[in-house]
């Protein structure tokens, strides 16, 4: 009995001392500290085990190291747009984008993410037409193969995709694969050899320290880039799995990805660059076959590859996605799997919508995580209040992670509307501004209308008791989700 008294009271002192730290010390989002208090009171020693591995805050001091000279012709071209924009000097090729001068600038000083206008996009909405492309240009790959994927599978399209790249590195292309060790646990070692064997490299990111315990395991590299011979990128929501061709049990898989040529695709090529070289032993060497003197095609659609994660406090996505919803004057359509938005994306949303703005959200109307489908609804009862109106997508499983402002800009990568996207995951997205491409993407909104049942007020103000106590436990832990 004694032993168990002191056992308590070491628990005790623990949560007390916790508790301390989290109110006191690393100062963090008073919804994450009121959260995290929860888990302790709660859930006493176990909830200090869970904090231990979810909870911790990654060290910022310099997680991504440059050498010197490293990227010096980018960081010269970036202060020149950024003179230019700061005395009205850069030239648009859509006029529709003047307007929006002011976030392409914002983008530049918050993240150096360079304004491209020589590029040409191809949008993709389902896995098998987006796989045959990408594999298929992998196939055509002359110098160098780069992919970083969140989740790769040891099934048939993770095969597919692994004989080939088997076989450009004994052709002698360089390949490079970066994954995320949360996002492929599971995956075995073997999966990877014959790709080793055959002269490419493969690294893991951010992979646990001690066997089975990964005290950075809440940190993941969630980006999703394909990068052929520096010519070429794809970047959207698609991993590479059987379930993104709709061979899971959530049946279709509706996303959107892109493939970028242009000088957009050196952004994507810069990204690739710094992931790999603070993941691996073997640095990568800047060198111009990475970057390759190109013309871009003629389609002329302005880009900005924005970048974010936990190493820095500026949240580059999610002021983007702010800035998007504060410019819009007469429709925001807005795509997401996950609709777990911190107080900023609530109150502009709602901005909106009172400002005489149709907004309309689209989320799952089928879970893949239960919990994060509970708060999800949580926020969409709230919007509905405000007039926003919301869609439940019922035809497959809805992972697109897209938004259309006034058919003038847009944006598609990785990013969710959620607190996780926003300040925990390593996320990637492309800006466009283009009214073409906004078109292109709001008309895909649109035709998603057809296999979606909008949520109303009246349901979700009749729902049951037990929907309500799951919302309500659901969304006091999102932050920490």
């Amino acid at each position: 009995m004694l032993l168990l008294e002191q056992i308590v009271a070491v628990i005790s002192i623990g949560n007390v001392m916790l508790a301390a730290v989290l109110i006191f010390m690393e100062r963090r989002n008073i919804a994450a500290t009121w959260a995290w208090l929860m888990v302790l009171l709660f859930l006493p020693g176990i909830g200090f085990i869970v904090y231990l591995i979810f909870g911790q805050k990654l060290s910022k001091k310099k997680l991504y190291r440059l050498k010197e000279g490293e990227f010096s012709h980018f960081r010269t071209a970036v202060d020149k747009q950024k003179y230019l924009l700061e005395n009205g000097k850069l030239e648009v090729n859509d006029p529709a984008m003047e307007r929006h001068r002011d976030m392409i600038y914002m983008n530049v000083v918050s993240d150096g993410a360079y304004y491209t206008q020589d590029n040409a996009i191809k949008v993709f909405l389902e896995g098998n037409s987006l796989f045959a492309d990408m594999f298929g240009q992998i196939e055509k790959a002359q110098e160098h193969i780069h992919l970083l994927y969140y989740t790769i599978r040891n099934d048939e399209l993770g095969s597919e995709l692994m004989n080939i790249l088997v076989k450009k590195a004994s052709e002698g292309v360089q390949v490079r694969l970066l994954y995320d060790a949360v996002g492929s646990a599971g995956i075995p070692s073997r999966f990877f050899k014959p790709l080793l064997a055959a002269g490419g490299e493969v690294v893991p990111f951010f992979p646990a320290s001690f066997s089975f315990i990964n005290f950075r395991v809440n940190f993941r590299n969630h980006r999703k880039l394909t990068i052929v011979d520096g010519k070429i990128g794809y970047l959207g929501g698609f991993n590479i799995g059987d379930e993104y061709v709709g061979k899971k049990k959530l049946g279709y898989w509706r996303d959107t990805h892109l493939r970028i040529e242009g000088k957009a695709v050196y952004m994507l090529q810069a990204r690739f660059f710094l992931d790999w070289n603070l993941s691996s032993p073997k640095r990568m060497a800047e060198a111009i076959t990475y970057f390759p003197e190109t013309h871009g095609p003629a389609d002329g659609i302005g880009v900005q590859i924005v970048s974010s994660g936990p190493n820095s406090e500026k949240h580059q996505i999610l002021h983007a996605y702010l800035k998007m919803i504060y410019k819009a004057r007469q429709t925001i359509y807005l795509q997401t799997p996950y609709f777990i938005p911190d107080e900023s994306i609530l109150t502009a949303l709602k901005m909106a919508v009172m400002s005489g703005v149709d907004v309309r959200v689209m989320v799952p109307g089928k879970p893949d995580h239960l919990m994060v489908f509970w708060a999800t609804h949580s926020y969409l009862g709230e919007l509905l209040k405000s007039g926003v109106r919301c869609y439940l997508y019922e035809k497959g499983f809805m992972h697109a992670k897209t938004i259309v402002v006034d058919t003038q800009i847009s944006s598609v990568g990785t990013a969710n509307i959620d607190i996780r996207s926003f300040k925990l995951n390593f996320e990637t997205n492309a800006y466009l501004y283009d009214t073409r491409i906004a078109e292109k993407l709001e008309e895909l909104f649109i035709a998603d209308l057809a296999d979606c049942r909008e949520l109303t007020i009246e349901e979700y103000m009749n729902r049951p008791l037990r929907s309500r106590i799951q919302e309500s436990l659901t969304r006091l832990l999102s932050p920490i989700f």
